[in-house]
């Protein structure tokens, strides 16, 4: 681990932009493996599907984790933020960790998995404004909360209230299946 010196832009990561390079790139295939691509179109309602997706795929937040470098996992990670970055005007980061300042190694496959091991979405001129969709994903995999009560959060519905505000909600109709021919 290393500390983010003055200059640093958590925008500007290296491995951060090599990673977004790849999924990118390998966006088009992702999308056929999973039998969606025609309705997986970025649009805040397609996380409807992906949802369904990610149930299929794990049944807990600790398998998810530890699928978390799968071409799958890695591809429904790059999506979620792509859409939060499309459609609440976010931008990719990858910061230090908050306790220590410190840059964890950039999904480090090899070590025990840190909360900030990820790349982040958030505003850009916002460095306490940050959402890991990697977290986003496990959260949807959460049936109780610490107490007991029902969890019922679908990536649809972190999408309508990204930062748990009750007063924040843009409006966007999220029926999975509207526009789609």
């Amino acid at each position: 681990m290393t500390g983010p010196d003055e200059t640093y832009d958590p925008t500007r990561h290296p491995d951060l932009l090599r990673w977004m390079g790849e999924r990118r790139d390998a966006h088009e295939r992702w999308a056929e493996q999973t039998t969606f691509a025609g309705v997986l179109d970025f649009t805040p309602a397609s996380l409807r599907i992906l949802d369904d997706l990610i149930r299929e795929t794990a049944n807990s937040m600790e398998e998810l984790t530890d699928q978390r470098m799968t071409p799958f996992i890695q591809g429904a990670i790059w999506y979620v933020g792509e859409v939060f970055c499309r459609h609440r005007k976010m931008v990719w980061k990858y910061i230090p960790d908050i306790v220590s300042g410190e840059l964890e190694p950039f999904f480090n496959a090899a070590g025990e998995t840190s909360a900030l091991d990820h790349p982040c979405v958030g505003a850009p001129d916002d460095p306490e404004s940050y959402l890991y969709p990697l977290n986003m994903l496990r959260r949807i995999l959460l049936t109780e909360d610490e107490v007991g009560n029902p969890v019922g959060e679908t990536l649809p519905s972190i999408f309508a209230n990204p930062f748990d505000e009750d007063d924040e909600d843009d409006g966007e109709e999220l029926d999975p299946v509207s526009g789609w021919e």
